[in-house]
């Protein structure tokens, strides 16, 4: 692979100026020292003397204001509901700018990859917490086996006090729930590609002590269903929730038929149900198969907290889908992800993940770092992750990509 030298990236685009896109636009300027746009139809005031984030107004439906945005930049990193990806994805690849994305939309996925065999740069949607990084978790585990039998991936963006029926409080995208908890989901059972429902496949399970149920939801594989097929005996994502939730959400699904009036359903979550800010992410995964002549199993689980990034609080869920993508970006920019065409989440190594300026946010998941927190774990402690301290405090010790 040819690597791309770094001045050819010189401007970076951020769309959808939300709590995940502002985290994304400060997180390139603070780790990678390139200016950055941010744009919306409507935007949040400036940080006072903030000269790293330029923000503009922009409605991205409009095609020739968006193409005019686009001027200028090498990048853009789409953090808009995932409605629009496939629409900004062609603009990106018409102007011939590398696009990446946080959609956890099937359909929205395949009409980007279907613009892949004419990109002259990468196309790679996906690149949030899940799908994204659990893509690479799961394919870094499905490696290690000479026969892989099943792999299990769970991922909870959970509120860290729930006091309500549901058992839960918004920490992310109603509209992203929604659709996730509404369409049908990809698995591999007994070696079969199969089509889920969303919210079967009920379990429940006990992490580091702690009382959890799964099911399925759309979208968390993202391709590695396909990459892994003929390989897997049982792959499957759950989103993790409190135990309750789960049958509180079939009710209003199903016996009140919300899930054919999704925008009653969207008025009646956004009425009823907090947003919250005090938040965690929890992250598991858990393989099995023969190594070596024998059946085992390996897991890996981390927990990311909130913090804050250029002098702003924010969330979990915030911190750990913007390290997604802007992890992946730095690949690029330092040539370790392929130039062109589409790319899958699992495409990319998971330690060469970790390696960049934010996977230490998801320290806790590598190899190393597993085989301490298990220790950690026998004594009683939970291992938790929180942000890693800002960039200043490094930069001495890191050569700049």
């Amino acid at each position: 692979m040819t690597p791309i030298e770094n001045d050819r990236i010189r401007k970076v685009l951020v769309l959808g100026a939300g709590k995940v896109g502002s985290t994304v636009a400060d997180m390139v300027a603070e780790y990678h020292h390139l200016p950055v746009t941010l744009a919306d139809r409507t935007l949040p005031p400036a940080e006072p003397g903030d000269r790293g984030v330029a923000r503009i107004v922009l409605d991205v439906e409009e095609g020739a204001a968006l193409t005019a945005a686009m001027a200028g930049h090498e990048v853009v990193i789409n953090a808009l509901p995932f409605h629009l990806a496939a629409q900004v994805a062609a603009a990106a690849c018409a102007q011939g700018l590398h696009y990446f994305d946080l959609t956890e939309d099937v359909a929205a996925t395949a009409a980007i990859r279907a613009l892949a065999p004419n990109a002259a740069t990468v196309l790679m949607p996906q690149c949030g917490l899940a799908p994204g990084v659990i893509g690479m978790l799961g394919m870094q585990l499905a490696s290690r086996f000479d026969a892989l039998r099943d792999l299990h991936l769970r991922v909870g963006a959970l509120p860290r006090h729930a006091t309500n029926r549901l058992r839960y409080a918004f920490t992310w995208s109603i509209d992203g729930l929604i659709n996730e908890y509404c369409n049908p989901c990809a698995a591999i059972v007994q070696g079969r590609p199969v089509s889920v429902q969303p919210l079967e496949g009920h379990e429940t399970l006990l992490l580091e002590g702690e009382a959890y149920e799964a099911f399925h939801t759309s979208g968390g594989l993202g391709t590695l269903a396909e990459t892994l097929a003929g390989r897997v005996r049982n792959l499957d994502y759950k989103t993790l929730r409190y135990p309750g939730h789960r049958d509180a959400m079939d009710f209003l699904l199903h016996d009140l038929q919300l899930v054919e009036r999704r925008e009653l359903l969207r008025q009646v979550l956004e009425h009823a149900v907090p947003h919250s800010r005090d938040d965690v992410v929890i992250v598991f995964a858990s393989a099995a198969g023969e190594r070596d002549g024998r059946f085992e199993q390996l897991t890996r689980m981390a927990r990311i907290h909130g913090g804050r990034l250029r002098g702003v609080d924010r969330t979990a869920i915030e911190l750990a889908t913007a390290a997604g993508v802007v992890g992946v970006f730095e690949l690029l920019r330092t040539g370790r992800l392929p130039p062109r065409g589409f790319v899958g989440q699992e495409q990319v190594g998971l330690e060469a993940f970790l390696s960049t300026r934010v996977g230490n946010c998801y320290a806790a998941l590598g190899e190393t770092a597993s085989t301490q927190s298990h220790a950690i774990s026998r004594q009683g402690h939970a291992s938790v992750h929180a942000w890693p301290s800002p960039i200043r405090h490094r930069r001495s010790k890191e050569a700049r990509p």
